[in-house]
């Protein structure tokens, strides 16, 4: 964990019209309290970017890594696809095209990533 930058991307994930929460704690360790540069305090879907350095580019697959939840175009943790459907994802409002695993994390970013 370093504070050469410090912001709060949010991720909303849906899947099958339901809310998925985001686990609190995800990047801190239990024993020690130490946490890594991506992290969450609550379950309110916040994650927490405290850099090492300026301009660091950290990504969403960085945190499902983190999380270990698998992230692809076509699943979410457990939940998969079905034939011919795709995980759909929006930063800010914006459609995302590619891997989400690729999308970079900015400060006060709006995620949402929906499987139907």
């Amino acid at each position: 964990m370093g504070m050469a930058e410090h912001y709060h991307p949010q991720v909303q994930i849906i899947i099958n019209g339901q809310d998925v929460g985001v686990p609190a704690n995800i990047g801190v360790d239990p024993a020690t309290g130490a946490m890594s540069a991506i992290h969450t305090h609550e379950t309110d879907g916040t994650i927490h970017i405290e850099a090492d350095s300026e301009g660091e580019v950290l990504t969403l697959g960085q945190f499902f890594t983190q999380w270990g939840i698998m992230l692809t175009p076509t699943q979410i943790g457990g939940a998969v696809a079905g034939p011919g459907e795709t995980v759909t994802v929006t930063s800010n409002g914006e459609p995302v095209t590619g891997d989400p695993m690729d999308l970079r994390l900015e400060p006060d970013q709006q995620i949402v990533l929906q499987l139907p």
